[in-house]
Protein backbone atom coordinates (compact mmCIF):
# COMPACT_ATOMS: atom_id res chain seq x y z
CA UNK A 1 0.00 0.00 0.00
CA UNK A 2 2.80 2.49 0.77
CA UNK A 3 4.33 2.25 -2.87
CA UNK A 4 0.77 2.78 -3.85
CA UNK A 5 0.49 5.95 -1.97
CA UNK A 6 3.98 7.03 -3.10
CA UNK A 7 2.94 6.73 -7.00
CA UNK A 8 -0.16 8.56 -6.37
CA UNK A 9 2.14 11.38 -4.91
CA UNK A 10 4.36 11.35 -7.50
CA UNK A 11 1.81 10.98 -10.07
CA UNK A 12 -0.06 14.62 -8.37
CA UNK A 13 3.70 15.97 -8.94
CA UNK A 14 4.18 15.48 -12.40
CA UNK A 15 0.73 16.11 -13.59
CA UNK A 16 1.28 19.38 -11.87
CA UNK A 17 4.36 20.48 -13.75
CA UNK A 18 2.81 19.44 -17.17
CA UNK A 19 -0.18 21.24 -16.24
CA UNK A 20 1.44 24.08 -15.51
CA UNK A 21 3.59 23.85 -18.19
CA UNK A 22 0.92 23.53 -20.97
CA UNK A 23 -1.37 25.82 -19.21
CA UNK A 24 0.78 28.74 -18.02
CA UNK A 25 -2.46 30.99 -17.01
CA UNK A 26 -3.99 28.76 -14.98
CA UNK A 27 -3.77 28.50 -11.52
CA UNK A 28 -1.49 26.47 -10.29
CA UNK A 29 -1.86 26.50 -6.65
CA UNK A 30 -5.37 25.39 -6.98
CA UNK A 31 -4.51 22.16 -9.09
CA UNK A 32 -2.13 21.38 -6.81
CA UNK A 33 -4.29 21.72 -3.70
CA UNK A 34 -6.84 19.77 -5.36
CA UNK A 35 -4.69 17.10 -6.22
CA UNK A 36 -3.39 17.02 -2.58
CA UNK A 37 -7.11 16.44 -1.05
CA UNK A 38 -7.43 13.66 -3.09
CA UNK A 39 -4.73 11.77 -2.30
CA UNK A 40 -5.37 12.62 1.38
CA UNK A 41 -8.71 11.00 1.08
CA UNK A 42 -7.10 8.50 -0.60
CA UNK A 43 -4.73 7.76 2.55
CA UNK A 44 -7.33 8.26 4.95
CA UNK A 45 -9.84 5.62 3.47
CA UNK A 46 -7.10 3.05 2.65
CA UNK A 47 -5.94 3.61 6.77
CA UNK A 48 -8.47 3.77 8.35
CA UNK A 49 -11.69 2.69 6.33
CA UNK A 50 -13.55 -0.27 8.50
CA UNK A 51 -13.51 -2.56 5.53
CA UNK A 52 -9.67 -3.25 3.42
CA UNK A 53 -10.42 -1.49 -0.02
CA UNK A 54 -9.40 -2.16 -3.06
CA UNK A 55 -7.15 0.38 -4.53
CA UNK A 56 -7.25 -0.18 -8.40
CA UNK A 57 -11.70 -0.20 -7.83
CA UNK A 58 -11.34 2.77 -5.87
CA UNK A 59 -9.23 5.07 -8.19
CA UNK A 60 -11.13 3.99 -11.05
CA UNK A 61 -14.54 5.05 -9.67
CA UNK A 62 -12.97 8.57 -8.79
CA UNK A 63 -11.71 8.84 -12.55
CA UNK A 64 -15.05 7.80 -13.69
CA UNK A 65 -16.89 10.19 -11.19
CA UNK A 66 -14.65 12.86 -12.77
CA UNK A 67 -14.83 11.88 -16.64
CA UNK A 68 -18.60 11.89 -15.98
CA UNK A 69 -18.83 15.33 -15.42
CA UNK A 70 -17.82 16.18 -18.59
CA UNK A 71 -19.14 14.07 -21.57
CA UNK A 72 -20.18 10.64 -22.23
CA UNK A 73 -17.38 10.20 -24.75
CA UNK A 74 -14.74 11.01 -22.32
CA UNK A 75 -13.18 7.75 -20.74
CA UNK A 76 -11.27 5.70 -18.84
CA UNK A 77 -9.79 2.55 -20.12
CA UNK A 78 -8.07 -0.05 -17.64
CA UNK A 79 -5.60 -2.31 -19.06
CA UNK A 80 -8.36 -5.24 -18.45
CA UNK A 81 -10.56 -3.15 -21.11
CA UNK A 82 -8.19 -2.61 -24.15
CA UNK A 83 -9.36 -5.87 -26.17
CA UNK A 84 -12.71 -4.01 -26.08
CA UNK A 85 -11.55 -0.83 -27.51
CA UNK A 86 -9.27 -2.69 -29.95
CA UNK A 87 -12.23 -4.11 -30.83
CA UNK A 88 -14.01 -0.68 -31.35
CA UNK A 89 -11.38 0.83 -33.65
CA UNK A 90 -10.29 -2.30 -35.91
CA UNK A 91 -12.78 -4.54 -35.47
CA UNK A 92 -10.67 -7.40 -34.65
CA UNK A 93 -10.32 -9.02 -31.37
CA UNK A 94 -9.24 -12.67 -30.20
CA UNK A 95 -12.49 -15.14 -29.18
CA UNK A 96 -15.27 -17.28 -30.22
CA UNK A 97 -17.43 -14.89 -32.23
CA UNK A 98 -20.37 -14.88 -31.25
CA UNK A 99 -23.11 -12.32 -30.03
CA UNK A 100 -25.10 -13.07 -26.19
CA UNK A 101 -27.42 -11.88 -24.09
CA UNK A 102 -28.59 -12.14 -20.66
CA UNK A 103 -31.60 -13.86 -19.31
CA UNK A 104 -32.95 -14.93 -16.01
CA UNK A 105 -29.03 -16.12 -14.07
CA UNK A 106 -27.42 -16.80 -16.77
CA UNK A 107 -25.95 -15.79 -20.29
CA UNK A 108 -26.88 -17.37 -23.83
CA UNK A 109 -25.89 -17.53 -27.04
CA UNK A 110 -28.01 -15.32 -29.45
CA UNK A 111 -26.16 -15.69 -33.16
CA UNK A 112 -22.77 -16.95 -33.64
CA UNK A 113 -20.78 -15.30 -36.16
CA UNK A 114 -20.53 -17.19 -39.39
CA UNK A 115 -16.92 -19.56 -39.62
CA UNK A 116 -16.19 -18.30 -36.51
CA UNK A 117 -15.24 -20.99 -33.48
CA UNK A 118 -18.67 -20.65 -32.34
CA UNK A 119 -20.68 -21.41 -35.51
CA UNK A 120 -17.76 -23.80 -35.77
CA UNK A 121 -17.80 -25.87 -32.98
CA UNK A 122 -21.80 -26.23 -33.48
CA UNK A 123 -23.09 -23.39 -31.03
CA UNK A 124 -26.55 -22.23 -31.76
CA UNK A 125 -29.04 -19.42 -31.18
CA UNK A 126 -31.01 -20.03 -27.70
CA UNK A 127 -27.87 -22.04 -26.11
CA UNK A 128 -27.43 -21.43 -22.38
CA UNK A 129 -23.61 -21.24 -21.16
CA UNK A 130 -23.38 -23.09 -17.56
CA UNK A 131 -19.91 -23.30 -17.35
CA UNK A 132 -16.64 -21.96 -18.81
CA UNK A 133 -13.41 -23.57 -17.88
CA UNK A 134 -14.78 -25.01 -15.39
CA UNK A 135 -16.19 -21.83 -13.48
CA UNK A 136 -19.77 -21.70 -13.10
CA UNK A 137 -21.61 -18.97 -15.44
CA UNK A 138 -24.49 -17.75 -13.05
CA UNK A 139 -25.55 -14.88 -11.76
CA UNK A 140 -22.50 -13.11 -14.42
CA UNK A 141 -23.16 -10.00 -16.19
CA UNK A 142 -22.56 -10.13 -20.30
CA UNK A 143 -19.29 -7.98 -19.55
CA UNK A 144 -18.02 -11.21 -17.40
CA UNK A 145 -18.77 -13.88 -20.08
CA UNK A 146 -17.97 -11.49 -22.68
CA UNK A 147 -14.16 -10.98 -21.12
CA UNK A 148 -14.18 -14.81 -20.05
CA UNK A 149 -14.96 -16.19 -24.08
CA UNK A 150 -12.17 -13.43 -25.14
CA UNK A 151 -8.41 -14.42 -25.53
CA UNK A 152 -5.63 -14.93 -27.44
CA UNK A 153 -5.93 -16.42 -30.83
CA UNK A 154 -5.01 -20.28 -30.48
CA UNK A 155 -5.85 -20.60 -26.63
CA UNK A 156 -8.85 -23.25 -25.55
CA UNK A 157 -12.30 -22.35 -23.61
CA UNK A 158 -14.57 -25.12 -22.66
CA UNK A 159 -17.66 -24.72 -22.58
CA UNK A 160 -20.81 -26.47 -20.38
CA UNK A 161 -24.07 -25.75 -22.61
CA UNK A 162 -27.32 -26.25 -21.79
CA UNK A 163 -29.65 -26.77 -25.28
CA UNK A 164 -33.33 -27.03 -24.50
CA UNK A 165 -33.47 -30.11 -27.00
CA UNK A 166 -30.56 -32.20 -25.39
CA UNK A 167 -31.52 -33.74 -22.36
CA UNK A 168 -28.54 -33.71 -20.59
CA UNK A 169 -25.53 -30.42 -20.42
CA UNK A 170 -22.86 -30.93 -23.21
CA UNK A 171 -18.98 -29.93 -23.23
CA UNK A 172 -17.61 -27.88 -25.98
CA UNK A 173 -14.24 -26.56 -26.69
CA UNK A 174 -13.23 -23.93 -28.75
CA UNK A 175 -9.92 -22.64 -29.99
CA UNK A 176 -9.74 -19.04 -30.07
CA UNK A 177 -9.53 -17.21 -33.05
CA UNK A 178 -8.86 -13.53 -34.89
CA UNK A 179 -12.32 -12.57 -35.16
CA UNK A 180 -12.96 -10.21 -37.95
CA UNK A 181 -16.29 -8.18 -38.12
CA UNK A 182 -17.10 -6.86 -41.28
CA UNK A 183 -17.63 -3.24 -42.25
CA UNK A 184 -20.03 -4.33 -44.86
CA UNK A 185 -22.03 -7.10 -43.57
CA UNK A 186 -24.34 -7.09 -47.30
CA UNK A 187 -24.25 -5.38 -50.64
CA UNK A 188 -26.57 -6.47 -53.41
CA UNK A 189 -28.92 -5.09 -56.29
CA UNK A 190 -32.38 -4.02 -54.31
CA UNK A 191 -33.90 -3.24 -57.84
CA UNK A 192 -33.14 -4.37 -61.70
CA UNK A 193 -31.14 -0.74 -61.68
CA UNK A 194 -30.44 0.62 -58.34
CA UNK A 195 -27.49 -1.18 -55.54
CA UNK A 196 -27.16 -1.21 -52.15
CA UNK A 197 -24.48 -1.12 -49.92
CA UNK A 198 -24.79 -1.61 -45.89
CA UNK A 199 -22.02 0.57 -43.93
CA UNK A 200 -22.34 -0.87 -40.20
CA UNK A 201 -19.05 -0.03 -38.82
CA UNK A 202 -16.46 2.76 -39.60
CA UNK A 203 -13.20 0.77 -38.28
CA UNK A 204 -10.57 -0.09 -40.39
CA UNK A 205 -10.17 -0.68 -44.24
CA UNK A 206 -14.40 0.36 -44.02
CA UNK A 207 -13.69 2.69 -46.86
CA UNK A 208 -11.98 0.13 -48.69
CA UNK A 209 -15.22 -2.35 -48.21
CA UNK A 210 -17.12 0.32 -49.89
CA UNK A 211 -15.15 1.18 -52.24
CA UNK A 212 -15.47 -2.62 -53.24
CA UNK A 213 -19.10 -2.99 -52.68
CA UNK A 214 -19.47 0.02 -55.20
CA UNK A 215 -16.82 -1.52 -58.08
CA UNK A 216 -18.59 -5.00 -57.52
CA UNK A 217 -22.47 -3.03 -58.69
CA UNK A 218 -21.16 -0.72 -60.61
CA UNK A 219 -20.37 -3.70 -62.65
CA UNK A 220 -23.49 -4.05 -63.11
CA UNK A 221 -24.33 -2.31 -66.62
CA UNK A 222 -27.51 -1.02 -66.01
CA UNK A 223 -26.79 0.14 -62.37
CA UNK A 224 -28.18 3.61 -61.95
CA UNK A 225 -27.98 4.34 -58.51
CA UNK A 226 -26.67 3.52 -54.72
CA UNK A 227 -28.13 3.37 -51.91
CA UNK A 228 -25.63 3.75 -48.91
CA UNK A 229 -27.41 2.79 -45.57
CA UNK A 230 -26.26 4.28 -42.74
CA UNK A 231 -29.14 3.64 -40.15
CA UNK A 232 -28.17 2.23 -36.83
CA UNK A 233 -24.14 3.32 -37.36
CA UNK A 234 -23.07 4.76 -34.98
CA UNK A 235 -19.67 5.85 -36.04
CA UNK A 236 -15.89 5.31 -35.78
CA UNK A 237 -12.68 6.54 -37.51
CA UNK A 238 -12.74 9.89 -39.15
CA UNK A 239 -10.20 9.36 -41.67
CA UNK A 240 -12.49 6.31 -42.73
CA UNK A 241 -15.75 8.66 -43.20
CA UNK A 242 -13.79 10.97 -45.53
CA UNK A 243 -12.29 8.04 -47.57
CA UNK A 244 -15.67 6.91 -48.16
CA UNK A 245 -16.88 10.64 -49.23
CA UNK A 246 -14.03 10.75 -51.44
CA UNK A 247 -15.41 7.34 -53.36
CA UNK A 248 -18.43 10.23 -54.58
CA UNK A 249 -16.79 13.42 -54.63
CA UNK A 250 -13.75 14.12 -56.13
CA UNK A 251 -10.01 14.91 -54.91
CA UNK A 252 -9.72 18.17 -53.29
CA UNK A 253 -13.02 19.10 -51.68
CA UNK A 254 -13.93 19.35 -47.98
CA UNK A 255 -15.03 16.59 -45.65
CA UNK A 256 -14.84 18.37 -42.34
CA UNK A 257 -12.35 20.26 -40.03
CA UNK A 258 -11.83 19.84 -36.60
CA UNK A 259 -11.47 22.63 -34.25
CA UNK A 260 -10.37 22.23 -30.35
CA UNK A 261 -8.09 24.13 -27.38
CA UNK A 262 -4.93 23.38 -28.64
CA UNK A 263 -4.51 24.69 -32.39
CA UNK A 264 -2.18 22.71 -33.07
CA UNK A 265 -3.80 19.71 -33.45
CA UNK A 266 -7.27 21.49 -35.41
CA UNK A 267 -7.14 20.18 -38.60
CA UNK A 268 -8.91 20.24 -41.96
CA UNK A 269 -9.53 16.82 -43.69
CA UNK A 270 -10.07 16.79 -47.22
CA UNK A 271 -10.48 13.79 -50.50
CA UNK A 272 -7.24 13.10 -51.69
CA UNK A 273 -7.69 11.03 -54.48
CA UNK A 274 -10.00 10.94 -57.81
CA UNK A 275 -13.16 9.57 -56.59
CA UNK A 276 -14.88 6.47 -58.07
CA UNK A 277 -18.17 8.14 -59.81
CA UNK A 278 -18.96 11.70 -58.66
CA UNK A 279 -22.00 11.78 -61.34
CA UNK A 280 -24.35 8.31 -60.12
CA UNK A 281 -27.39 9.51 -58.29
CA UNK A 282 -26.57 8.60 -54.61
CA UNK A 283 -28.90 7.92 -51.70
CA UNK A 284 -28.33 7.58 -47.90
CA UNK A 285 -30.40 6.41 -45.37
CA UNK A 286 -30.30 7.80 -42.21
CA UNK A 287 -31.62 7.28 -38.54
CA UNK A 288 -31.36 8.94 -35.14
CA UNK A 289 -28.92 6.37 -34.02
CA UNK A 290 -26.40 7.17 -36.68
CA UNK A 291 -23.89 9.47 -35.41
CA UNK A 292 -20.17 10.73 -35.44
CA UNK A 293 -18.60 9.03 -38.61
CA UNK A 294 -22.02 8.81 -39.84
CA UNK A 295 -22.80 12.16 -39.54
CA UNK A 296 -19.52 13.37 -41.39
CA UNK A 297 -20.32 11.49 -44.39
CA UNK A 298 -24.36 12.43 -44.65
CA UNK A 299 -23.79 16.09 -43.63
CA UNK A 300 -20.61 16.02 -46.41
CA UNK A 301 -22.73 14.63 -48.92
CA UNK A 302 -26.01 16.67 -48.39
CA UNK A 303 -23.26 20.16 -47.77
CA UNK A 304 -21.67 19.32 -51.08
CA UNK A 305 -25.30 18.79 -52.56
CA UNK A 306 -23.82 15.20 -53.54
CA UNK A 307 -26.73 13.23 -52.55
CA UNK A 308 -30.06 13.06 -51.59
CA UNK A 309 -30.56 11.97 -47.62
CA UNK A 310 -33.49 10.20 -46.63
CA UNK A 311 -34.61 9.09 -42.88
CA UNK A 312 -34.85 10.53 -39.13
CA UNK A 313 -33.10 12.86 -37.90
CA UNK A 314 -29.55 11.71 -36.84
CA UNK A 315 -28.16 12.02 -33.40
CA UNK A 316 -26.14 14.81 -33.44
CA UNK A 317 -22.81 13.62 -32.17
CA UNK A 318 -20.03 16.29 -33.22
CA UNK A 319 -17.07 15.55 -30.81
CA UNK A 320 -13.83 14.40 -32.00
CA UNK A 321 -12.01 12.04 -29.36
CA UNK A 322 -8.42 10.55 -29.37
CA UNK A 323 -7.20 7.61 -27.51
CA UNK A 324 -4.27 8.86 -25.23
CA UNK A 325 -1.58 6.13 -23.38
CA UNK A 326 -1.52 6.24 -19.61
CA UNK A 327 0.60 4.88 -17.35
CA UNK A 328 0.31 0.28 -16.61
CA UNK A 329 -1.34 -0.09 -20.31
CA UNK A 330 -4.03 2.20 -19.69
CA UNK A 331 -5.67 4.23 -21.88
CA UNK A 332 -7.94 7.23 -22.13
CA UNK A 333 -10.50 8.56 -25.11
CA UNK A 334 -10.96 12.25 -24.36
CA UNK A 335 -12.55 14.52 -26.70
CA UNK A 336 -10.48 16.31 -27.87
CA UNK A 337 -11.99 18.73 -30.43
CA UNK A 338 -15.70 19.46 -32.47
CA UNK A 339 -15.79 19.13 -36.10
CA UNK A 340 -17.41 21.35 -38.49
CA UNK A 341 -18.98 19.91 -42.26
CA UNK A 342 -18.21 21.72 -45.47
CA UNK A 343 -20.66 24.41 -44.80
CA UNK A 344 -19.27 25.50 -41.43
CA UNK A 345 -22.31 23.63 -39.27
CA UNK A 346 -21.76 21.82 -36.39
CA UNK A 347 -24.09 18.89 -35.41
CA UNK A 348 -23.55 18.36 -32.00
CA UNK A 349 -27.30 18.42 -30.52
CA UNK A 350 -26.39 18.29 -26.63
CA UNK A 351 -24.31 21.08 -24.63
CA UNK A 352 -22.60 18.98 -21.94
CA UNK A 353 -20.23 21.72 -20.71
CA UNK A 354 -23.90 23.64 -19.36
CA UNK A 355 -26.38 22.05 -17.22
CA UNK A 356 -30.21 22.76 -15.86
CA UNK A 357 -30.70 23.06 -12.12
CA UNK A 358 -30.76 18.88 -12.28
CA UNK A 359 -27.93 18.65 -13.57
CA UNK A 360 -29.01 17.54 -17.15
CA UNK A 361 -26.97 18.40 -19.92
CA UNK A 362 -29.23 20.45 -22.28
CA UNK A 363 -29.97 20.59 -25.88
CA UNK A 364 -29.91 23.54 -28.46
CA UNK A 365 -33.24 25.00 -28.56
CA UNK A 366 -34.80 25.57 -31.91
CA UNK A 367 -34.56 28.92 -31.50
CA UNK A 368 -30.66 29.69 -31.36
CA UNK A 369 -30.08 26.88 -34.40
CA UNK A 370 -27.51 29.02 -37.08
CA UNK A 371 -28.59 28.62 -40.88
CA UNK A 372 -26.00 27.69 -43.13
CA UNK A 373 -26.21 26.99 -47.05
CA UNK A 374 -24.82 24.33 -49.02
CA UNK A 375 -22.83 24.47 -51.99
CA UNK A 376 -26.16 25.01 -54.61
CA UNK A 377 -27.96 27.60 -51.66
CA UNK A 378 -29.98 25.14 -49.57
CA UNK A 379 -30.48 26.23 -46.11
CA UNK A 380 -29.64 23.93 -42.99
CA UNK A 381 -29.27 23.98 -39.84
CA UNK A 382 -26.21 23.67 -37.25
CA UNK A 383 -27.01 22.51 -33.82
CA UNK A 384 -29.19 19.08 -34.18
CA UNK A 385 -27.73 16.73 -35.87
CA UNK A 386 -28.85 16.03 -39.80
CA UNK A 387 -31.80 16.77 -41.01
CA UNK A 388 -33.22 14.22 -43.93
CA UNK A 389 -33.80 15.71 -47.34
CA UNK A 390 -36.99 14.03 -47.07
CA UNK A 391 -38.10 12.86 -43.43
CA UNK A 392 -39.67 9.24 -42.91
CA UNK A 393 -41.48 8.70 -39.61
CA UNK A 394 -42.03 5.38 -39.62
CA UNK A 395 -44.82 3.31 -37.62
CA UNK A 396 -43.93 2.02 -34.12
CA UNK A 397 -45.04 -1.52 -33.04
CA UNK A 398 -48.05 -2.49 -32.34
CA UNK A 399 -48.82 -3.45 -28.09
CA UNK A 400 -49.09 -7.06 -29.30
CA UNK A 401 -45.73 -7.24 -30.97
CA UNK A 402 -44.05 -4.93 -28.23
CA UNK A 403 -45.17 -7.30 -26.21
CA UNK A 404 -43.97 -10.47 -27.31
CA UNK A 405 -40.68 -9.04 -28.14
CA UNK A 406 -39.77 -8.38 -24.56
CA UNK A 407 -40.72 -11.49 -23.28
CA UNK A 408 -38.09 -12.71 -25.80
CA UNK A 409 -41.28 -14.97 -27.43
CA UNK A 410 -40.61 -14.11 -30.93
CA UNK A 411 -36.62 -14.77 -30.30
CA UNK A 412 -37.93 -18.63 -28.44
CA UNK A 413 -40.17 -19.64 -30.76
CA UNK A 414 -37.60 -19.04 -33.98
CA UNK A 415 -34.68 -20.80 -32.07
CA UNK A 416 -37.47 -23.72 -31.63
CA UNK A 417 -38.51 -23.97 -35.27
CA UNK A 418 -34.75 -24.03 -36.15
CA UNK A 419 -34.40 -27.17 -34.38
CA UNK A 420 -36.97 -28.95 -36.35
CA UNK A 421 -36.46 -27.73 -39.56
CA UNK A 422 -32.74 -27.60 -40.66
CA UNK A 423 -33.02 -25.79 -43.29
CA UNK A 424 -35.68 -22.23 -45.23
CA UNK A 425 -35.81 -21.00 -48.52
CA UNK A 426 -33.16 -18.68 -49.09
CA UNK A 427 -32.78 -15.09 -47.46
CA UNK A 428 -34.16 -13.28 -50.13
CA UNK A 429 -37.08 -15.58 -50.97
CA UNK A 430 -38.31 -17.20 -47.11
CA UNK A 431 -41.39 -15.51 -46.10
CA UNK A 432 -43.81 -16.60 -42.93
CA UNK A 433 -46.41 -18.81 -44.50
CA UNK A 434 -49.57 -19.46 -42.56
CA UNK A 435 -48.84 -22.76 -41.41
CA UNK A 436 -45.47 -21.11 -39.55
CA UNK A 437 -47.57 -18.38 -38.13
CA UNK A 438 -50.25 -21.04 -36.85
CA UNK A 439 -47.66 -22.69 -35.43
CA UNK A 440 -46.48 -19.39 -33.59
CA UNK A 441 -49.95 -19.09 -32.19
CA UNK A 442 -49.95 -22.51 -31.21
CA UNK A 443 -46.50 -22.24 -29.71
CA UNK A 444 -47.75 -18.84 -27.43
CA UNK A 445 -50.34 -20.94 -25.66
CA UNK A 446 -49.55 -21.33 -21.70
CA UNK A 447 -46.89 -18.33 -22.15
CA UNK A 448 -47.48 -14.79 -20.43
CA UNK A 449 -47.34 -12.04 -22.76
CA UNK A 450 -49.82 -9.97 -21.27
CA UNK A 451 -49.72 -5.92 -21.73
CA UNK A 452 -51.27 -2.92 -20.79
CA UNK A 453 -53.10 -0.82 -23.58
CA UNK A 454 -52.57 3.02 -23.48
CA UNK A 455 -56.36 3.29 -23.42
CA UNK A 456 -56.36 0.24 -20.79
CA UNK A 457 -54.29 2.88 -18.68
CA UNK A 458 -56.93 5.28 -19.07
CA UNK A 459 -59.61 3.58 -18.42
CA UNK A 460 -58.00 2.42 -14.86
CA UNK A 461 -56.95 5.92 -14.19
CA UNK A 462 -60.60 7.05 -14.51
CA UNK A 463 -61.85 4.34 -12.09
CA UNK A 464 -59.37 5.33 -9.59
CA UNK A 465 -60.41 9.12 -9.99
CA UNK A 466 -63.81 8.04 -10.21
CA UNK A 467 -63.85 6.04 -6.67
CA UNK A 468 -62.24 9.22 -5.27
CA UNK A 469 -64.84 11.28 -6.17
CA UNK A 470 -67.12 8.38 -5.24
CA UNK A 471 -68.84 9.03 -9.07
CA UNK A 472 -67.81 5.11 -9.74
CA UNK A 473 -70.99 3.21 -8.38
CA UNK A 474 -73.09 5.60 -10.92
CA UNK A 475 -71.05 4.46 -13.83
CA UNK A 476 -69.77 1.06 -13.00
CA UNK A 477 -72.08 -0.61 -15.59
CA UNK A 478 -70.48 1.40 -18.46
CA UNK A 479 -66.92 0.84 -17.09
CA UNK A 480 -67.37 -2.88 -16.99
CA UNK A 481 -68.87 -3.10 -20.60
CA UNK A 482 -66.16 -0.80 -22.01
CA UNK A 483 -63.50 -3.19 -19.97
CA UNK A 484 -64.95 -5.79 -21.58
CA UNK A 485 -64.78 -4.45 -24.94
CA UNK A 486 -60.97 -3.56 -24.73
CA UNK A 487 -59.79 -6.91 -23.37
CA UNK A 488 -62.35 -8.86 -26.70
CA UNK A 489 -60.22 -6.37 -29.21
CA UNK A 490 -56.84 -7.50 -27.33
CA UNK A 491 -57.56 -11.42 -27.50
CA UNK A 492 -57.70 -10.45 -31.52
CA UNK A 493 -54.80 -9.23 -31.49
CA UNK A 494 -52.86 -11.82 -33.26
CA UNK A 495 -55.46 -12.07 -35.42
CA UNK A 496 -55.74 -8.12 -36.65
CA UNK A 497 -51.68 -7.85 -36.19
CA UNK A 498 -50.60 -10.85 -38.16
CA UNK A 499 -48.83 -8.94 -41.28
CA UNK A 500 -46.54 -7.25 -38.62
CA UNK A 501 -45.87 -9.98 -36.39
CA UNK A 502 -45.01 -12.59 -39.46
CA UNK A 503 -42.61 -9.81 -40.50
CA UNK A 504 -40.83 -9.38 -37.30
CA UNK A 505 -41.22 -12.85 -37.19
CA UNK A 506 -38.95 -13.68 -40.47
CA UNK A 507 -36.13 -11.10 -39.55
CA UNK A 508 -35.84 -13.40 -36.46
CA UNK A 509 -35.78 -16.64 -38.35
CA UNK A 510 -33.58 -15.61 -41.14
CA UNK A 511 -30.42 -15.42 -39.30
CA UNK A 512 -30.16 -18.95 -37.64
CA UNK A 513 -30.00 -20.04 -41.00
CA UNK A 514 -28.09 -17.10 -43.09
CA UNK A 515 -26.40 -15.24 -40.43
CA UNK A 516 -26.58 -11.33 -40.13
CA UNK A 517 -26.07 -11.29 -44.00
CA UNK A 518 -29.49 -13.32 -44.39
CA UNK A 519 -30.94 -10.92 -42.13
CA UNK A 520 -30.77 -7.68 -43.86
CA UNK A 521 -30.93 -9.26 -47.36
CA UNK A 522 -34.40 -10.78 -45.80
CA UNK A 523 -35.69 -7.05 -44.74
CA UNK A 524 -35.02 -5.25 -47.87
CA UNK A 525 -38.04 -6.51 -49.33
CA UNK A 526 -40.44 -4.40 -46.74
CA UNK A 527 -38.05 -1.80 -46.19
CA UNK A 528 -40.20 1.76 -46.49
CA UNK A 529 -37.25 3.85 -46.65
CA UNK A 530 -35.78 1.53 -49.44
CA UNK A 531 -38.53 1.68 -51.25
CA UNK A 532 -38.63 5.25 -51.48
CA UNK A 533 -34.84 5.44 -52.20
CA UNK A 534 -35.58 3.40 -55.28
CA UNK A 535 -38.39 6.04 -56.42
CA UNK A 536 -36.19 9.10 -56.18
CA UNK A 537 -33.19 7.54 -57.86
CA UNK A 538 -35.66 6.28 -60.42
CA UNK A 539 -36.90 9.97 -60.82
CA UNK A 540 -34.33 12.52 -62.34
CA UNK A 541 -36.57 15.12 -61.76
CA UNK A 542 -37.34 14.44 -58.11
CA UNK A 543 -33.75 13.85 -57.12
CA UNK A 544 -31.74 17.10 -59.61
CA UNK A 545 -35.47 19.42 -57.66
CA UNK A 546 -34.08 18.02 -54.13
CA UNK A 547 -30.46 19.09 -54.58
CA UNK A 548 -31.03 22.06 -56.58
CA UNK A 549 -33.20 23.45 -53.91
CA UNK A 550 -36.34 23.85 -56.20
CA UNK A 551 -38.54 21.28 -54.22
CA UNK A 552 -38.38 21.32 -50.80
CA UNK A 553 -40.16 18.15 -49.07
CA UNK A 554 -41.98 19.37 -46.04
CA UNK A 555 -44.21 17.21 -44.87
CA UNK A 556 -43.40 13.32 -44.04
CA UNK A 557 -42.98 10.44 -46.03
CA UNK A 558 -45.45 8.23 -45.00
Amino acid sequence: MKKIRIFLVLLCFVSVETFAQENPQQNDFEISKNLDVFVSVYKQLNDTYVDNVNPGKLVKTAIDAMLESLDPYTVYIPESQIEDYRFMTTGQYGGVGAMIYKRGNYVFISEPYKDAPADKAGLKAGDKIVEIDGKSAKNKTIDDVSTALKGQPGTLVTLLIERDSTKKPFEKQLTREEIKVDNVPYYGMVSDNVGYINLGEFKQNAAKEVRDAFEKLNANKSLKGIILDLRGNGGGLLNEAVNIVNIFVDKGQLVCSTKGKIKDKNNVHKTQIPAVDIKIPLVVLVDDNSASASEIVTGAIQDLDRGVIIGQRTFGKGLVQNIVPLSYNSQMKITIAKYYIPSGRCVQAIDYFHKDSEGKSLKVPDSLLKPFKTSKGRTVFEGRGIDPDIIMELPEFKNITEALLSKNLIFDFAVTYNRKHPTIDSASQFEVTNDIYDEFVAFLKNKDYSYVTESESALNEFKKDAETEKYFDAVKAQYDALEEKILSQKNNDLVDNKKEIMQVLKLYLVPLYYYQHGRIEASLKDDLEVKKAIEVINNAATYNSILDGSLVIKENEK
